[in-house]
């Protein structure tokens, strides 16, 4: 058996009213969790308040503590 280099993804163990940061991709952006079901997940925009529901799709990348949300643009 050869040795390689592997990289391991596993889904993100969400909990409601969690804050959160997805940093690309088209649902990028600061989000609330407000809902989940074992295939599904709702996010609320913390501006706007609107909700959208998807399948389940983040992985963990890394956790930022004492970080300003939802983050400001210009």
């Amino acid at each position: 058996m050869k040795i390689k280099d592997l990289t391991l993804f596993k889904p993100y163990p969400f909990k409601e009213g969690e804050k959160i940061r997805i940093s690309e991709g088209p649902r990028a952006g600061d989000w609330e969790v407000v809902k989940l079901s074992p295939h599904k997940i709702t996010l609320q925009c913390p501006v706007s308040k609107r909700e959208f529901s998807w399948d389940r799709f983040c992985y963990i990348t890394e956790i930022l503590k004492e970080t300003e949300w939802p983050e400001h643009t210009n």
